[in-house]
């Protein structure tokens, strides 16, 4: 447990409220990151509730139904059934919520801008009703900055202060879809307040939950935290993805090349070449720490290099299904192209920033004829149409005139596509080992 040292008589109520667990938590946005923390909280034994504008999520969880993959619909129906766990439209009953979570989108702008508005819009519900004793996090991955610069006035607004009538800190999410080792209970939680004592009390709160906590010195700290991780992992994927185009014209299996260096064991650490960036975080955080550079007179170079090479990814896929289609003296206008997996990562049903899309408005600009497959994704939107999945069949197969594997999901049989696809480009190394006529790998 973390150390409380003194606190006055509304700081001496917030932690015994954790200790007994009488503490009511709220969190706002029950998405990917809102709602697995929900459910730890309400695991833990406190009362929960969740608070959102989509009124289909309020109405699918009440019911006791999960819309998120990483969270059994079982649990969660045990524990809206047993009250500690509900959603809700309305964000009056903030007020009596002792600990606040915010766990809103941060998309960015069409200029790469960081778009805060998700952030500002909680923030305002929270301010109007904002009463001394409250422990305010924020969770959503943002710049080093947007603690003290957005979110502490705006509470401080009506005349609290932070770290002397509520308690304020940023614990950045730390989330891996689909990953059956890791999880939001598992994963060490950094945590840092606007003050020590506000650090405390968020690391009480979290500590009573997770498994681990990590307290650094201020919320600008635990910001930059999050855009390292992520931007660690961009530029090392821009870097292998560079790699693999050079390889290619090289006429060098990229592959091959990476499983013998990954057997050095010290000093380097395997990535591997894919389609292009996928999911909430990776292909846009970095652009948060990028963007946030600039306003400091400083210009993140490798970041913005690694952002080229990775969002040209989709287009060097599409010439390798144009090379694919010309060795069977065909062309990619009027050809059908099976893309097999458009979820951004595999075994998951999140198509966030999936570069599969990209690849496929770059095809049918093209004249191509795209169809996809993928057991996680039942249907996409494509210019506002919805277009439902294919099943995956031999014959589905062989009607395709080039077949694409974006995601290696483990429900795909690959020795069937090895089997019946006219044309292969394998853009994740799914069918390494196979040699056959009309594959072509990236």
């Amino acid at each position: 447990m973390v150390k409380k040292g003194k606190t006055g008589s509304w700081e001496a109520r917030f932690f015994r409220r954790v200790e007994n667990r009488s503490a009511r938590i709220g969190i706002i946005g029950l998405g990917y990151v809102g709602l697995p923390l929900a459910v730890e909280f309400a695991r833990a034994g406190f009362r929960v509730t969740g608070f959102e504008i989509d009124a289909k999520r309020v109405g699918i969880l009440n019911s006791g139904r999960s819309y998120i993959q990483d969270v059994p619909t079982k649990e969660l129906g045990q524990l809206v059934r047993s009250g500690m766990l509900k959603a809700t439209l309305s964000f009056d009953s903030l007020r009596q919520m002792d600990a606040i979570d915010i766990c809103v989108p941060t998309p960015l702008r069409k200029t790469r801008d960081p778009d805060v508005s998700y952030i500002a819009a909680a923030v305002g519900e929270i301010a109007q009703r904002l009463r001394p004793g409250q422990l305010v996090v924020l969770e959503s991955t943002t710049y080093p900055g947007t603690t003290d610069e957005l979110v502490r006035p705006m509470l401080e607004a009506r005349g609290l202060r932070a770290g002397r009538d509520f308690f304020l800190a940023f614990s950045p999410e730390r989330v891996d879809p689909g990953n059956p080792r890791h999880n939001t209970r598992n994963i060490p939680k950094v945590i840092g307040g606007v003050t020590p004592g506000c650090t405390r009390a968020a690391s009480e709160l979290y500590s009573s939950v997770l498994d681990r906590v990590v307290p650094v010195g201020s919320t600008r700290v635990a910001e930059m935290v999050k855009l390292l991780e992520n931007t660690y992992r961009s530029v090392n994927i821009g870097l292998v993805n560079e790699i693999a185009l050079m390889c290619d014209k090289m006429k060098i299996d990229v592959w091959e090349v990476i499983d013998a260096a990954a057997t050095k064991p010290f000093g380097f650490m395997p990535f591997y070449p894919g389609p292009g960036l996928g999911g909430h975080c990776i292909p846009i955080d970095p652009f948060y720490l990028s963007w946030k550079a600039k306003q400091s007179g400083f210009e993140a170079r490798f970041i913005e290099l690694a952002g080229h090479v990775n969002s040209h990814m989709p287009h060097h896929v599409a010439g390798l299904v144009a090379t694919a289609l010309n060795q069977k003296k065909k062309s990619i206008r009027g050809s059908k192209i099976l893309i097999l997996g458009v979820a951004y990562k595999a075994d998951i049903d999140d198509v966030r920033e999936s570069p599969a899309l990209d690849l496929i408005e770059i095809l049918e600009k093209e004249g191509a004829h795209v169809e996809f497959a993928d057991p996680h994704v039942p249907y996409i939107r494509v210019d506002g149409e919805k277009r439902p999945a294919r099943r995956l069949s031999p014959s589905v197969l062989r009607g395709a005139d080039c077949t694409v594997i974006v995601t290696r999901h483990r429900a795909f049989d690959f020795a069937v596509v090895a089997r019946h696809a006219r044309t292969i480009v394998d853009c994740r190394n799914a069918l390494a080992g196979r040699k056959r006529s009309g594959l072509v790998r990236l």
